[in-house]
C-alpha cells in the first residue's frame, strides 16, 4: 500500500492492527511523505517527499522469544544491507544497533516496535526510513548522506524497495529455521568501527575502546584497557561527527 502522506507509517500499522482487521504477515506501508517519523531516542526523520523510502513492514515472528528480539533487528539490518551493497561495495556497514553508514554517514536507519504475546513475539512493526535521492540535508542532520550523494544518479524507489524486502525475508527465514549464529556472525562482521581503536562517551565520560562483540541480546561488547564492558543503546554514544 503506498500514502501519499502519513504521520508516521509505523503508526498507521498499529492502527490497522489495533482495529483488529487481519493483515498479513509481509504487509509493506510506504509513505512519499512522512511527517512524524521517528527514529532511536525520539530522533525525528528528515526526508524531502518523493526523495526517500520511508515505509514500515508487518512480520509476525510467532516463533521468536521476547529474548530474541535482537535477532529480528540484526535480519532486518542485514536485510538493507544486503540489498544496498551492490551499489555501495565495502564501505557500507551496519553502525550499531541498526543504523545503515556510507564511510562516516547515515544513509538510513529503522525503528522495531515489537508487540509481545505472552514471551513471544507477535508483530513486529519495522520502520525503515533511507536516504535515496536527496541531495540537501537540514544543518542539524549534519552527518546525513543519501545514494545520490554517493553516487551522483537517481535511482528508483520501488526496485531498491523490493530489493530491501527479498533480502530481509531471506534473513527472516534463516531466523525461522533456527539458524541464529549464521545470522548473529554476518551481523558482527558487518558492523561500524568492528576491531577499531575508537572514542565513545558513556555516563558523561569520554574513552578510547574497541568493539568486540554483540551480546545474544543485543547488547555492545567494548574492550577498553584490556577489560570487556558491555552497553545498551541509552548507556553509549559514538563519538563519530
Amino acid at each position: 500500500m503506498s500514502l501519499k502522506e502519513v504521520d508516521s507509517t509505523n503508526t498507521f500499522l498499529k492502527n490497522i492492527l489495533s482495529n483488529s482487521k487481519p493483515v498479513p504477515d509481509g504487509t509493506v506501508i510506504m509513505a512519499e511523505t512522512q511527517y512524524a517519523g521517528r527514529g532511536q531516542r525520539d530522533n525525528t526523520w528528515h526526508a524531502e517527499p518523493g526523495k526517500n523510502l520511508t515505509f514500515s513492514l508487518l512480520l509476525k515472528p510467532g516463533f521468536l522469544s521476547a529474548q530474541q528480539q535482537f535477532d529480528l533487528t540484526r535480519a532486518v539490518s542485514l536485510g538493507v544491507y544486503d540489498a544496498l551493497y551492490p551499489l555501495l561495495r565495502d564501505s557500507l556497514k551496519i553502525k550499531w544497533p541498526n543504523d545503515i553508514y556510507y564511510g562516516d554517514k547515515k544513509l538510513g536507519g529503522m525503528l522495531i516496535e515489537n508487540i509481545l504475546q505472552g514471551s513471544q513475539i507477535k508483530n513486529a512493526i519495522i520502520g525503515i526510513g533511507l536516504n535515496v535521492n536527496q541531495e540537501n540535508f537540514p544543518d542539524n542532520a549534519a552527518n546525513a548522506t543519501s545514494i545520490k550523494k554517493i553516487l551522483q544518479r537517481d535511482y528508483e524507489l520501488k526496485n531498491i524497495l523490493a530489493e530491501i524486502c527479498n533480502h530481509i525475508e531471506a534473513y527472516y527465514l534463516h531466523l525461522k529455521a533456527g539458524r541464529f549464529e549464521y545470522v548473529r556472525n554476518i551481523y558482527l562482521s558487518r558492523l561500524y568501527w568492528l576491531n577499531e581503536q575508537r572514542q565513545f562517551k558513556s555516563n558523561g565520560q569520554v574513552f578510547e575502546g574497541v568493539i568486540k562483540n554483540v551480546e545474544d541480546n543485543g547488547l555492545l561488547v567494548i574492550d577498553q584497557n584490556g577489560g570487556e564492558q558491555a552497553y545498551n543503546l541509552k548507556e553509549i554514544e559514538f563519538l563519530n561527527k
